[in-house]
């Protein structure tokens, strides 16, 4: 028996250590699956889904994941779109966020001259490339986890509406992230990069007022005029822009300003977004812009009310998992045009006013740095603030692309994208498997985030108590 044991542990063990999946065997295995996830993310694009609406889109994800083994938890933070799926149990808890909303009058067919494909949206911003790397992400950590016993939990965050819906902010708030130890997103763009990311705070409202409809012409005297509160609060508040902080950023569109030039509208509607890089600057901008929105129609005789729609805290970066994420990157790389492509990008690149393409954005990753400039805002936010959190952009666009472009619509609907969102994938990936395999970065980023934050932080959801805004797009 003695002798035997030897052979015994050649027939059993051998096989079983060979079966144990590696980093680069991850990489081979996402590469494998491109057609499959490219697939889906078409679908997706073809979906066109605008926040709180993206049930296809939602569901498509949901399946995928379910096929591959993970647990579904759908509906959750009251939100019919938003779903947790989970594979694994217990600590570490390791989430990995993904989008699926598009953004109303931005539909585009996939070439280089701007052309609409008669759908009410489109996807500007890339989140159908978004959710699909995300879960393509997921799965493959599913499987490394599987082949080499690794005990833990990895998540995919199903989010809805983060364009202008603040859905993260709902599932923070009902501690839907309260056991995780780490999260990880990326998001579409034009170039490779994993620096330390910014994001300004923002809180969204729509401002509704109440007149009295009348002959415009007949009987001005008897009506008061909701466009005219309107119109009055829209000037106080560009008058307002003077004195405010230079970072600071409002803007708005009138969403209802009556239906015919001879009815005095006794109805009318703006919807406002103000942005800064702190929180606390945001909150009282807003207390401004309110006070426009009451001196407007005690000017006009109407009266007002106003919903809030969204509300997210800038983006806290963690640089001890941010500085993985990069490495990660530099490893899976950037890439190159086929001639197909390269003759998209050039076409696409004099819409941009370019002679060419910058194909160093594409091929190269750009340089680490620890400190991001804020252009816009993001409901991953309010997730950074409660756990560490790091990210990364892929170029899935032709660069020199504008997010919430056409020509971020078109390239997203192209090889390009779906190159440059399987590499994304893959650095999500790798990324999640180090920290697995190193708890001590997930003891080391806590304790940044505590310090960042402070020991005294509470969190305060901006867009306070109120009930998800699930018809903020109709």
């Amino acid at each position: 028996m003695k002798q035997l044991l030897p052979v015994l542990i050649s027939l059993f063990c051998v096989p079983f250590l060979m079966a144990q999946e590696t980093k680069e065997d991850v990489l081979k295995n996402l590469e494998s699956k491109n057609k499959e996830y490219t697939a889906i993310a078409q679908n997706i694009w073809d979906y066109a889904e605008m926040g709180y609406q993206e049930e296809q889109s939602s569901a498509l994800l949901q399946k995928t994941l379910k096929k591959n083994g993970f647990t579904i938890n759908k509906g959750v933070a009251g939100i019919p779109t938003a779903f947790i799926a989970e594979y694994g149990s217990g600590s570490p808890v390791i989430a990995i966020l993904g989008e699926y909303d598009a953004l109303p009058g931005l539909s585009q067919k996939a070439i280089s001259k701007k052309e609409s494909l008669g759908k009410v949206a489109g996807h500007a911003c890339g989140h159908h490339l978004f959710g699909t790397a995300s879960t393509a992400a997921a799965i493959s950590v599913k499987e490394w986890m599987k082949s080499n016993a690794i005990k833990g939990t990895i998540r995919f965050y199903g989010c809805p509406a983060e364009e202008g819906g603040s859905g993260k902010v709902y599932m923070v708030r009902e501690g839907l992230f309260d056991d995780v130890d780490i999260a990880l997103h990326w998001h579409p763009g034009s170039l490779n990069a994993a620096s330390a990311g910014a994001a300004l705070a923002n809180k969204s409202a729509k401002f509704r007022f109440y007149g009295i409809s009348a002959h415009a012409a007949a009987s001005p005297e008897k009506g008061r005029s909701a466009l005219d509160g309107v119109e009055s609060m829209n000037a106080m508040v560009n008058m307002m822009r003077e004195h405010i902080p230079q970072e600071a950023r409002i803007h708005y569109v009138i969403t209802d300003g009556g239906k015919a030039p001879n009815v005095v509208p006794d109805y009318a509607e703006v919807y406002y977004y103000v942005r800064h890089n702190t929180r606390d600057v945001v909150i009282d901008l807003f207390e401004r812009l309110k006070n426009a929105a009451e001196g407007a129609a005690l000017g006009t005789g109407t009266t007002m009310k106003y919903e809030m729609i969204g509300g997210t805290h800038e983006l806290l970066p963690n640089l001890t998992i941010q500085k993985i994420m990069y490495e990660n990157l530099t490893k899976v790389g950037g890439f190159t045009y086929t001639p197909e492509e390269q003759k998209f990008a050039d076409e696409i690149s004099l819409t941009l006013g370019f002679d060419k393409t910058d194909m160093d954005k594409v091929n190269t990753i750009a340089p680490y740095t620890t400190e991001g400039k804020a252009f816009g805002s993001t409901d991953v936010g309010d997730v950074s603030f409660t756990v560490p959190t790091a990210g990364l952009s892929t170029a899935t666009w032709v660069p020199g692309t504008a997010a919430h472009s056409w020509q971020a619509v078109a390239a997203g609907g192209t090889s390009i994208g779906y190159t440059g969102m399987m590499n994304a994938a893959k650095t999500l990936a790798l990324t999640a498997i180090d920290v697995f395999n190193n708890p001590d970065l997930i003891v080391k980023a806590k304790a940044e985030l505590e310090e960042k934050r402070g020991k005294d932080f509470i969190y305060l959801p901006l867009l306070g108590d109120r009930e998800p805004a699930l018809d903020y797009r109709n």
